[in-house]
């Protein structure tokens, strides 16, 4: 049976992710499915750390707490729960990532490594539907970044926010090195996707907002600008490429004779050629 590992980041977290964990104790198919679990604490205070000795006091023996002093952000959260796994528990198909506020139920994953199980290759993510009910930051804020990732990427994800996530293993040791540390990690986890050959599958769950979101750590300005400037790095990539391509291209044509057959070919392969190069040499700068 192909099992995964569960990382939830959480920050000052409050019973809501005991009872969630409970959830997954009373799950006993989908547990068989799950190698272990664990719950990085970014940086919680004091008042909360109550939480994570409850939580290791609970039946389950395959729970692992990790530890930030101070609050680095949900990505590098993520980044240091990609390295235990990489570091201990690398013998799975794949790495699931769900919040810790009561937004993502034990169901809502379990349809998602439904889904995995058959493609387990691919990257799939639990998307919600969108209604009058979701708050209005929530809304423009996915709309907004699906549009983007779309134009960029080709494809059609809906839901560019969702934490939950079940990630093939096979992407894990680039997600480390990804630069980002707050909520433009998962974002830049869907645009680089296609570079790594791999398809993101999209899964329906319930859609949960609990208080209007109180409890989202989401900085509005900050973060997004983090975000939006991924996305603009991103497409200046290909757009530099495509501009060294062009002008390689008739450049290569002015010097050999563009009446030549051969020279358009050779001035293709050329400029194709010196632009991959281009991009590649871009690219590290970005991922």
């Amino acid at each position: 049976m192909e099992q995964i590992n569960v990382i939830i980041p959480a920050l000052n977290p409050d019973k809501k992710l005991i009872a969630l964990i409970r959830d997954f104790i009373d799950a006993p198919e989908l547990m068989q499915k799950i190698r272990a679990f664990i719950i990085v604490d970014d940086g919680s205070d004091s008042s909360h750390q109550s939480i994570f000795t409850q939580l290791q006091q609970l039946p389950l023996n395959n729970l692992t707490i990790l530890h930030h002093t101070h609050n680095r952000g949900k990505g590098a959260a993520l980044k240091t729960g990609f390295q235990y796994v990489e570091a201990h528990l690398p013998t799975v198909s794949g790495v699931a990532t769900m919040d810790s506020d009561g937004q993502h139920t034990v169901a809502a994953l379990a349809s998602c490594v439904a889904t995995f199980s058959r493609q387990p290759q691919q990257l799939v993510i639990g998307v919600r539907h969108f209604t009058n009910a979701v708050p209005f930051r929530s809304q423009f804020g996915n709309l907004l970044t699906s549009g983007l990732v779309r134009l960029l990427t080709h494809q059609n994800i809906s839901d560019t926010q969702t934490g939950l996530r079940v990630i093939p293993i096979r992407y894990i040791p680039a997600l480390i090195r990804f630069p980002g540390d707050r909520f433009e990690f998962e974002f830049d986890m869907l645009l680089q996707a296609k570079k790594y050959q791999i398809k993101v599958i999209e899964q329906p769950i319930p859609t949960i907002y609990l208080d209007g979101n109180s409890s989202s750590h989401f900085r509005v300005i900050r973060d997004s600008i983090a975000i939006y400037a991924r996305f603009f790095k991103f497409a200046a990539s290909g757009l530099i490429s495509f501009v060294v391509d062009i002008s390689l291209f008739y450049l290569t044509l002015f010097i050999l004779g563009n009446h030549v057959l051969n020279s358009i070919l050779i001035a293709t392969i050329a400029s194709r050629v010196l632009s991959s190069i281009v991009n590649y040499a871009i690219n590290p700068a970005i991922t």
